[in-house]
């Protein structure tokens, strides 16, 4: 606990922010790249869910409305009819919908938040240097002029 308090305390000393260490470099870096991929996790679990939905729904579109059903609700299983149950499955899988999109965007913004990270600090990924592609040629031989001054010049794995 000492050492976070000295670290934090060390950063604020000088009146302005000094560049962060490559190790802090890192620890962002892969920080926001575990919370990218978390997004995603969580997007792909909504959209198996929006399937289920459908899949549950076009079913019961041709059941006759009267029929029983049984619905979990909250760990309880509930005995209802088709007539109450679609409309509400209909409802849930619109708010799945839209939390889908809502994380969709979210996820873009930090792609562009992390590609911006990527470009301030020239962090480069193991596996990008054997084979830069034609837009990483341009900056590369920007790079090439003094780039050690700009950035930290990070390698992550």
């Amino acid at each position: 606990m000492a050492a976070n308090s000295s670290d934090s305390t060390s950063g604020k000393s000088g009146g302005k922010q000094s560049a962060p260490s490559a190790e802090q470099v890192v620890a962002t870096f892969q920080r926001m790249r575990q919370e990218q991929r978390s997004m995603a996790s969580k997007s792909a679990e909504f959209e198996m869910e929006i399937n289920e939905h459908s899949l549950v729904i076009d079913t019961l579109k041709e059941v006759d409305p009267s029929r029983k059903c049984f619905r979990l609700v909250g760990g309880v299983l509930v005995e209802r009819t088709v007539r109450e149950v679609l409309p509400a499955l209909e409802s849930n899988k619109e708010q799945i919908t839209k939390i889908v999109e809502s994380l969709n965007t979210q996820m873009q913004a930090k792609g562009r938040e992390l590609t911006e990270y990527r470009e301030r600090y020239n962090i480069r990924l193991v596996g990008e240097d054997d084979k830069p592609g034609k837009a990483d040629a341009s900056q590369a031989k920007e790079s090439e002029g003094g780039g050690s001054k700009g950035g930290a010049g990070v390698l992550v794995s």
